[in-house]
């Protein structure tokens, strides 16, 4: 059907890898930090807490899915860990998965989430899928201006949610790898 989305990935300042057990601190730093609006946060009581992310790491790595997805972004130079990016399944399917990426605030305006994106979308690919689709909330104009640089055209859906904020659809259609 589709080749596996690769383990690992390097641009010229990122790589992208495996999660490991000790990722759950930087994972959860990213939780703490998300806008109020976001879904998945760290909740009033503080959960989850470090050692529930990393149980959880551990049970069930965000890369595990065949064909799919989500690698660590650290930085080539230093191992520093400043988020993630990968394909899921989320709002669209397996066959036509949708790309996420969140990235540390500390990191933005630097273009590694571009970067990161163009070498997950490079890979989709590669597995022989031929479009991804993503979703991403009204109100977050640095990720729309991400994935417009990474080729996304918006489809024209909305759906709308008075709460977090509408969420917009885009695609993108990939080019067969070269041979």
């Amino acid at each position: 059907m589709y080749s596996d989305f690769p383990s690992n990935l390097s641009t010229q300042r990122l790589r992208l890898r495996r999660w490991r057990p000790s990722d759950a601190k930087h994972q959860r730093a990213l939780w703490a930090e998300r806008d109020v609006r976001a879904r998945r946060r760290i909740d009033a009581d503080g959960r989850p807490t470090v050692e529930e992310m990393r149980e959880s790491l551990v049970a069930n790595p965000l890369s595990a899915d065949p064909g799919l997805g989500l690698l660590p972004i650290e930085l080539r130079a230093t191992g520093e860990f400043i988020g993630y990016c990968g394909l899921i399944v989320g709002q669209a399917s397996y066959d036509e998965p949708e790309i996420a990426y969140e990235l540390a605030r500390r990191t933005h305006g630097n273009g590694y989430a571009t970067e990161a994106g163009r070498a997950v979308v490079e890979a989709a690919a590669r597995t022989g899928r031929q479009r991804l689709w993503a979703t991403v909330r009204a109100w977050n104009t640095a990720s729309l201006r991400v994935l417009e640089k990474l080729g996304f055209d918006r489809t024209g859906r909305v759906d709308p949610d008075p709460e977090r904020g509408d969420s917009l659809w885009l695609t993108r259609e990939l080019d067969p790898p070269a041979v």
